[in-house]
């Protein structure tokens, strides 16, 4: 655990040794299965993630958990709510939690999550669970990592079916509305089905689950859930399908951070890029030039 803890710390710091990480554990990586959870603050997202870790310990299955906190403006590093929340499995070896910092990502998710996920699966995990901020349309984030998206939904946030409006419908393979002790589950419920029906008719249709986290009522149906959104990916073919685009999707992540990199790197080494940047007034051209230096290294 205190070497995956570490290889995670490189990534997150973007150490150039990861590189060399990677290469190594490539022969022992596989795709764990990724379940994102998404959804407003105060849907107790965190509770609800506590309950299916305890379910598929139950499972004999290991499961590493990626709580994308917050980052603190004092230390840069992720406020660390999540962990103290998922206490009862902190002795657990089969159980891995960890939060990470948003790095200034609207959605939350860094590229280091995507090579943590990596590690992880290296490191012979089962599954992995993805929590996100939970900060409105930035969510949307998730669905580019997650094989399935877990959109999570409480009857005492007001006007429920705002969220669905800001675009939260399309990414979402299963619905869970929690904490369905409180009056009004079922009419979040109701809504629910009623935009779910005016949307346009897809090979998937997202289930509502309603669960009680604190309880674990529901949980069960909420995993199962998620096991036949991963057969359907499989037997359509779509797994793979998304399998390659996230690669892609990654790499050109990488590319950008690269350059990122090296146009601050050249701008600072330059006296003559950084006076002509400000003769221009504009970032085109030296940016340009920038570009055809890469290049031609």
């Amino acid at each position: 655990m205190r070497a995956l803890a570490r290889a995670i710390t490189l990534v997150e710091r973007r150490d150039p040794s990861v590189r060399d990480l990677e290469a190594a554990l490539r022969t022992q990586a596989r795709a764990p299965g990724v379940a994102g959870f998404t959804g407003a603050p105060g849907t107790g997202k965190s509770t609800l993630v506590d309950a299916v870790v305890a379910l598929l310990r139950q499972k004999q299955r290991s499961v590493a958990v990626l709580a994308t906190d917050p980052n603190s403006p004092f230390t840069g590093g992720a406020i660390l709510g999540d962990r103290i929340r998922m206490q009862r499995h902190a002795l657990d070896t089969k159980v891995f939690i960890r939060s990470m910092g948003a790095r200034g990502h609207l959605g939350g998710l860094s590229l280091a999550t995507r090579e943590a996920i990596r590690l992880l699966g290296a490191f012979g995990f089962d599954e992995v669970i993805l929590e996100t901020v939970g900060v409105g349309q930035s969510e949307l984030e998730v669905a580019a990592v997650a094989d399935t998206t877990v959109v999570v939904l409480t009857p005492n946030l007001g006007d429920s079916v705002q969220m669905i409006k800001a675009g939260i419908l399309e990414i979402a393979d299963v619905f869970v509305v929690n904490k369905a002790d409180i009056d009004g589950h079922l009419r979040v419920i109701a809504e629910l089905r009623a935009m779910l029906n005016l949307a346009p008719r897809q090979g998937w249709k997202a289930p509502i689950i309603a669960t009680v986290a604190t309880r674990q009522d529901g949980v069960e149906q909420l995993w199962e859930a998620v096991l036949a959104h991963r057969r359907h990916l499989e037997t359509t073919g779509r797994a793979k399908e998304l399998a390659e685009k996230r690669l892609r999707d990654e790499t050109a992540e990488v590319a950008a951070e690269l350059a990122r990199q090296r146009a601050r790197q050249a701008l600072e080494e330059d006296p003559r890029l950084a006076e002509r940047l400000l003769e221009d007034g504009t970032p085109y051209r030296t940016a340009e030039e920038i570009l055809k230096r890469s290049a031609n290294r």
